[in-house]
């Protein structure tokens, strides 16, 4: 098994799987709960939002298909905002999203920030454990029903560790022009 960070764009074709599963996703879990019609959130944002200088596209490719995903945008001067972190709903429970949400991390620091500030929807108890698991800051009351927030917000400060670090040694980074 060889697994391999790519930073890339939403446009890449080997994005494509990943980025029609969260669709997917969106559209089952929530449809048009937002008033917006079903799996409006993939197209809120232009992709160039997701490329340096102020943002990064990422995919974590294992044997050449990507298995997981995200992204972050500048959310402001000295924070970036993860989108977009999905993992192929055949290999979940692997630690990919994990993984691809510390090298975001890792990147945004490389890039010049120093906070992560992300938000997350009310029907995905698996993201809001995962965020709470890194150390993730919650805006909100964790002990309330989250329907109540619709849309559960974090942030986390980078250290300066987190923004120096280097992949692990079994992860390969490149740039891929896509």
């Amino acid at each position: 098994m060889s697994d391999q960070f790519v930073y890339t764009t939403p446009h890449d074709p080997r994005a494509k799987p990943l980025l029609d599963q969260l669709t997917w996703e969106y559209v089952t879990r929530y449809g048009s709960y937002f008033g917006d019609p079903p799996g409006a959130e993939m197209t809120r944002y232009p992709a160039e939002l997701f490329a340096p200088p102020d943002g990064n596209f990422l995919l974590l490719l294992r044997n050449g298909r990507a298995v997981a995903g995200g992204a972050f945008k500048r959310h402001d001067a000295r924070t970036a905002e993860l989108k977009r972190i999905w993992t192929d709903t055949a290999l979940r429970r692997q630690g990919l999203a994990r993984r691809v949400t510390v090298e975001l991390e890792a990147q945004a620091g490389r890039q010049g920030y120093d906070r992560i500030h992300l938000t997350t929807g009310f029907r995905q108890p698996e993201a809001k454990a995962l965020y709470l698991s890194l150390g993730y800051t919650p805006l909100f009351d964790v002990a309330v029903d989250p329907e109540i927030y619709k849309i559960l917000a974090f942030e986390k400060a980078l250290s300066a560790t987190s923004a120096a670090s280097k992949p692990a040694p079994h992860v390969r980074v490149q740039r891929s022009a896509a």
